[in-house]
């Protein structure tokens, strides 16, 4: 079983990846709270009691799965500006995708177009693969999402098939992780 403890701390040139903290709360709450955000993932903000369930679920994932979600902050600053991470949500789709770490990333409107979630994905995935448990990680897009089909593109997953899942078309990526 995962460490309760360990949820490992990343730096990359700009930015730390860490666990959430309370103080993460407010803005973790204005981000799933704006339209522009939740557009491609849903499309419907999310109430002040759901942005606390997702930030608990985000501390929870790591004790039982040895992965998860970090909150991405801004090296010069601490700065909350999104999350980001691994995860199993046991989706209900054709190919199964359960015990496969999906990743996904958001990272707040007003630090969008910096390089920001290409380079904590990079920085996560990079910890994944040492990690040598997992043969594959996967990715769900929606189609006219194309900031993150780049940003997928650039970390190197490839897209797979377009899937049906929740009433919606959707592309689905994979990544092999060469685990030796």
């Amino acid at each position: 079983m995962p460490s309760v403890n360990l949820i490992p701390e990343i730096e990359t040139d700009r930015l730390i990846l860490s666990k959430h903290q309370v103080s993460d709360f407010p803005a973790l709450t204005k981000l799933w709270a704006t339209e522009s955000m939740v557009r491609h993932i849903g499309g419907v903000p999310s109430p002040e009691r759901e942005s606390w369930m997702r930030m608990l679920a985000y501390g929870g994932l790591w004790p039982l799965l040895g992965f998860g979600y970090w909150a991405v902050r801004e090296k010069n600053t601490r700065q909350y500006i999104g999350d980001l991470g691994f995860a199993d949500f046991h989706r209900m789709v054709e190919p199964k995708v359960k015990g496969v770490p999906e990743a996904g990333w958001v990272i707040a409107p007003e630090f969008q177009g910096q390089g920001y979630a290409s380079e904590a994905m990079s920085a996560a995935l990079m910890w994944l693969k040492k990690q040598k448990k997992h043969k594959q990680s996967i990715c769900f897009i929606e189609p006219r999402n194309i900031a993150s089909l780049r940003v997928a593109e650039k970390v190197g997953y490839v897209v797979d098939r377009e899937i049906f899942m929740n009433g919606c078309i959707t592309v689905l990526l994979r990544q092999e992780l060469d685990v030796a």
